[in-house]
Formats: structure tokens, C-alpha cells, sequence
């Protein structure tokens, strides 16, 4: 943690604004449950190429596989992405000042990151 999330922190006998309270909360929030839900899928697929792999199976099904995987997790980030788009960045362009230039610039790099892979 750092310095400025320690000082934001409220202590725990304090309750949290309304607007800090929906600060804390990330973008996925709403849909924590179907993200786990889909990692979990994800994780699954992950360790059928453990599977397959210790079974010997032919590369080009493992290839298959692999793309599956990938395909999957790129939806995932891309879901991600939209999310903390909507909440997170439109949040700071509504307070205006710094906060909205670190983070669309924080999002461009995300961008940037998802595009290398």
C-alpha cells in the first residue's frame, strides 16, 4: 500500500463517504462473479493442455487448444478493458484536473500491452 492509499484509507472505526466508497470499487465490481466464473472456465482449459501434454496428444490439437485458451483470455482483458473505460476513466474525467490525463494515459499503456501479445 502506498502512502496516498494509506491516507485514503479510512480508519476502521471511521465509515467511508459515499464517494469514497464508490471510488473503491473497480469497474469489474458488478461483475466479480461472472469473472470469476470465467477465469475459472479459463483455468480449466489451461490445465486440459496440462492434460493433453502428459497424454501425449498430437501438436496440432494442442495448438488448437492453445489458441482457444488465448482467444479466451484476450475476451477477457477486452472485457476488462471496456469496464474500467466506463467506470474508472469516465470517474476521473467527471473530477476533471490530473486524474483524468494519468488515466487515460494508464489505459493507453494497458492498450499498448494487450496489442504486444
Amino acid at each position: 500500500m502506498t502512502t496516498t492509499e494509506a491516507e485514503k484509507t479510512p480508519a476502521p472505526s471511521e465509515k467511508p463517504s459515499p464517494e469514497a466508497a464508490e471510488h473503491a470499487t473497480h469497474g469489474y465490481h458488478k461483475q466479480k462473479d461472472e469473472h470469476l466464473k470465467r477465469l475459472r472456465r479459463i483455468e480449466g482449459q489451461i490445465r486440459g493442455l496440462q492434460r493433453m501434454v502428459d497424454e501425449d496428444v498430437y501438436c496440432i490439437d494442442i495448438l488448437t487448444q492453445v489458441s482457444a485458451s488465448t482467444k479466451a483470455l484476450q475476451s477477457f482483458a477486452l472485457q476488462l478493458l471496456e469496464e474500467h473505460l466506463r467506470h474508472c476513466v469516465a470517474d476521473a474525467a467527471l473530477k476533471g484536473g490530473d486524474e483524468i490525463n494519468a488515466k487515460v494515459e494508464e489505459a493507453t499503456k494497458a492498450i499498448g500491452r494487450m496489442l504486444r501479445t
